[in-house]
Formats: structure tokens, C-alpha cells, sequence
């Protein structure tokens, strides 16, 4: 008698932890492993009016902010593809930049139309 009471509670305990093992595993696996914020695709939005284009030296300033100008930034003008050199001081811009050490680089750069007056 006393051995079937042994393994009843045997089976009992091993029933009990089972469940216990499995949703342990569970809160493992689905715990985010980082905190990280959400990454911004293409950066910190900008717009403004140009104050100074050098196509040599690769940036354009915006207001008081000069963006640096890349080979990987996704230039258009008119829904074209364009170069720094198409822009000119007064023109309507708008895009976005990443933080690059202590300088903005622009990731996208397009001219911006102006609103029309109601």
C-alpha cells in the first residue's frame, strides 16, 4: 500500500512540474531579448529653404543646418532623380538625415512644393 501511495504522489508531482517546465520555456522564448528602440528608416525629417549648395565640397545647408550629401542619398527634384548641383539657394527642400558622429548626413533630399494660398 505504501508503495502505491509512493508512486501516486510520484506521478502527481512529476504532472504538476511538467506544465510548470513548459510555460517557463515559453516565457524565455518570447521575451524580447533587447530593449532597443524602433529604428527610423530613413532618420530625422527636415525642411526649409536652401541658404547653400557646394556640390564640391558635398553638402547642402537648410536654415542654419548643413547636411553632408552621399552617394547613397536619395536625391529628387520633380519626382526626378537629381543631383546636389540641380538645387539652388531659395529653393523649398525637405528630406531626411542621420546623425553621422558630430554631422548630418542626408538620406533623402527633395525639393518641397510650396503651399498654395486658400
Amino acid at each position: 500500500m505504501k508503495k502505491q501511495i509512493a508512486l501516486f504522489a510520484l506521478v502527481a508531482a512529476a504532472l504538476v512540474a511538467v506544465p510548470a517546465a513548459s510555460f517557463a520555456q515559453d516565457l524565455t522564448t518570447n521575451t524580447p531579448t533587447t530593449n532597443a528602440p524602433a529604428v527610423k528608416k530613413h532618420g530625422q525629417p527636415f525642411h526649409g529653404k536652401v541658404a547653400a549648395v557646394d556640390a564640391t565640397a558635398g553638402t547642402i545647408t537648410v536654415g542654419k543646418t548643413t547636411y553632408s550629401v552621399t552617394a547613397d542619398t536619395k536625391i529628387t527634384k520633380d519626382g526626378k532623380t537629381a543631383t546636389l548641383a540641380d538645387f539652388a539657394v531659395g529653393d523649398n527642400v525637405g528630406g531626411s538625415a542621420k546623425k553621422d558622429g558630430d554631422k548630418l548626413t542626408a538620406t533623402v533630399l527633395h525639393n518641397a512644393k510650396k503651399k498654395k494660398a486658400e
